[in-house]
């Protein structure tokens, strides 16, 4: 299946104002993204689709391909949705601006789950869940699915919820997963989304994949061993620049 790889990548940021255009060993922070996607195999294009021209020039002076989107994009699964609407693909995968630590296999998983499950409409992933706390915290989404791996909900609740006793989390397969925000789309399941209105169950939790289960569309999710680091805060950005100088120290080191 064809496959695009799309960035949306706004510099209205509200934790984090002009986010895709930190530095961090020289780069921009879209730009580690962006080089991260381009090592997928089975990626035809990468694109980061954008609000703002300073994000489209510093894409541009790296070599990048972007596009600029309108302003007033409520998710940033309109934004990849006008992008798409240019393109000729079987398949989007909509990959955060804020994911540079991303591996390159976890984006070639996600269309291959579309080719090998015909009658899922998107794919996404997870990461078994190791403790309580992750169990119980509200920002870690956490997700079920039935025997064939599709999604039966999602939520900030910390589902399965343990009637008796406490959770175990060396289930194999485990049951307990945390939801990463990687989603590849058919195509016309993206337009779809994109065109309807926000669901209750969405508005109650503010997880935009349960417009796509509100609608019925069946999504599959595949699960990894190891979560990428993303940076949402400048703690974040701060830890991401002190990793990519000690990368950098070490392969100096070796080259040496």
């Amino acid at each position: 299946m064809k496959t695009a790889i799309i960035i949306p990548a706004r510099y209205g940021s509200q934790r984090l104002p002009g986010k895709p255009l930190l530095k961090a060993t020289g780069k921009y922070l879209i730009q580690h993204v962006y080089e991260r996607a381009c090592q997928a195999k089975h990626a035809s294009e990468v694109i980061v689709a954008t609000d703002d021209p300073r994000i489209l020039a510093a894409v541009e002076s790296f070599g990048g391909k972007a596009m600029l989107t309108g302003r007033d994009h409520a998710s940033g699964t309109d934004r990849i949705a006008e992008v798409d609407a240019k393109l000729d693909v079987d398949v989007v995968v909509n990959l955060q601006g804020d994911e540079p630590l991303i591996e390159p296999k976890c984006l070639d998983l996600l269309p291959q789950l579309l080719q090998d499950d015909p009658n899922a409409d998107m794919a996404t992933l997870a990461v078994p869940l190791r403790s309580i706390e992750q169990w119980r915290n509200p920002n870690c989404v956490k997700v079920v699915c039935d025997k064939r791996g599709r999604a039966l909900y999602f939520s900030r609740s910390p589902i399965p919820y343990v009637r008796d006793g406490e959770p175990k989390f060396n289930d194999d397969p485990p049951i307990f997963l945390q939801h990463l925000g990687l989603y590849a789309y058919r195509r016309s399941v993206l337009f779809h989304i994109a065109a309807s209105p926000p669901a209750p169950l969405e508005k109650a939790e503010k997880l935009e994949q349960l417009r796509a289960m509100a609608l019925g569309y069946r999504i599959h999710v595949g699960v990894v061993e190891q979560t990428s680091i993303g940076v949402d805060t400048y703690e974040d950005y701060e830890r991401f620049v002190k990793m990519n100088k000690q990368v950098a120290k070490k392969c100096v080191v070796q080259a040496a």
